[in-house]
């Protein structure tokens, strides 16, 4: 009975501290005061917890939620827009129907696996690229403490690489207690409040945070969540999956979170023989994961605390330590087919250069850029095969 308590705690602790950083660094980038990214964590943390209970409960199997952490990534690179947070508080409702509507509506999810995995995945590469050359900076920047944590992710890497980028956050804080004051009267913002954005609706922040954030969560978190329950040998039915977790993403939405969906990285944790011998009591880990995460929730403001007084690269520097994984895979995944190699990696530079256009971020633009090349080349070659 020990066994799926702790590997549901440690789930909770790996998935916290593995990118709150990134969950902060992207509220606040699209306008976000302190209060209001304290708010959109915990609200992120109750939601994926009761997601995780609720759907455990229900189908008796180890299904963990997740925030999405690429689509945290893509809001640092898309950044404030026209609207301000509450253009970003409507875009992640619309986020919520959308993820909602692919488990009810079966095109729109069929639309959504259409798009060439090369595609999708230069997209995703080049919205974390920024963020994983991060550490680099730090280096540079702060070279004692930027070498510190640095170090830190790659001995730990070394013998446990699920824990790295935890020890590294563990650094990171001890880093700043030493070296940074924390404003007066921090301690009275450790508790964070709920904190209600009234959402607007804008064209810029549809298409510049909406669709790519839809798209990148299903592709990058919802899809290989299923797969990895898949491998475990649990079969749920995704539809009713996707469909709860858009649910409970409108519930927060209001309170600054971005998007909830199936957790793809813990969710090995959850669902692994680790958990529990007899794979039909793994779900215990999946509830006790989902309470630690609402609990961990409790310590948003004092995360956004630390992270208010931090040097802005160090922050950086973990979240891109915490990106690098998905970014190898991205990466490794857009260029792995020789015919759509050029047009990802078109899509790659054009979502990795952060251009903006009418006020809609890079992400758009190069999921047009590829498919458009891509298009371009394939009719091409079905023009001359004549």
């Amino acid at each position: 009975m020990y066994a799926p308590i702790a590997a549901g705690l440690l789930a909770a602790f790996v998935g916290f501290a593995g990118s709150f950083a990134v969950v902060l660094q992207g509220l606040a980038a699209v306008g976000a005061s302190p209060a209001q990214a304290a708010s959109g964590l915990m609200a992120l943390c109750i939601a994926k917890g009761l997601a995780g209970i609720v759907l455990s409960l229900r189908y008796r199997m180890p299904i963990s939620a997740a925030w999405s952490t690429p689509g945290a990534a893509l809001l640092v690179t898309t950044g404030a827009v026209e609207g301000g947070f509450a253009a970003a508080t409507g875009a992640f409702l619309l986020t919520g129907v959308l993820l909602a509507l692919a488990g009810m509506w079966r095109p729109l999810g069929r639309w959504v696996s259409a798009i060439p995995p090369a595609i999708a995945n230069a997209m995703l590469a080049g919205i974390l690229l920024a963020l994983c050359l991060a550490p680099a900076h730090a280096v540079a920047e702060a070279p004692v403490a930027g070498l510190l944590i640095v170090v830190a992710w790659a001995v730990t890497a070394r013998i446990n690489r699920l824990l790295a980028v935890p020890v590294a956050v563990l650094v990171t804080l001890a880093v700043i207690t030493a070296t940074v004051s924390l404003p007066e009267g921090w301690a009275a913002s450790a508790w964070p409040a709920p904190v209600a954005t009234l959402p607007v609706v804008t064209v810029p922040a549809v298409v510049g945070i909406a669709l790519p954030l839809f798209i990148v969560t299903m592709a990058s978190q919802n899809i290989p969540g299923i797969a990895v329950l898949n491998a475990n040998g649990y079969r749920p039915a995704p539809g009713p999956l996707f469909t709860a977790t858009g649910l409970f993403s409108l519930a927060a939405a209001p309170f600054g979170a971005h998007a909830v969906n199936l957790a793809a990285v813990t969710a090995a944790l959850f669902a692994g023989p680790d958990a529990h011998p007899d794979p039909r009591k793994r779900w215990i880990a999946s509830v006790v994961g989902g309470a630690g995460y609402i609990v961990l929730g409790l310590s948003a403001g004092l995360a956004v605390a630390f992270v208010s007084a931090a040097p802005s690269v160090l922050i950086q520097a973990v979240a891109g330590l915490a990106l690098l994984g998905s970014f190898s895979s991205a990466l490794l995944g857009a260029l792995s087919e020789a015919e759509d190699r050029e047009a990802a990696t078109v899509t790659f530079l054009v979502a990795g250069s952060g251009l903006a256009f009418f006020g809609v971020g890079a992400a758009f633009w190069s999921l047009l850029a590829g498919l458009a090349l891509r298009e371009l080349r394939h009719r091409g070659a079905g023009y001359r095969a004549r």
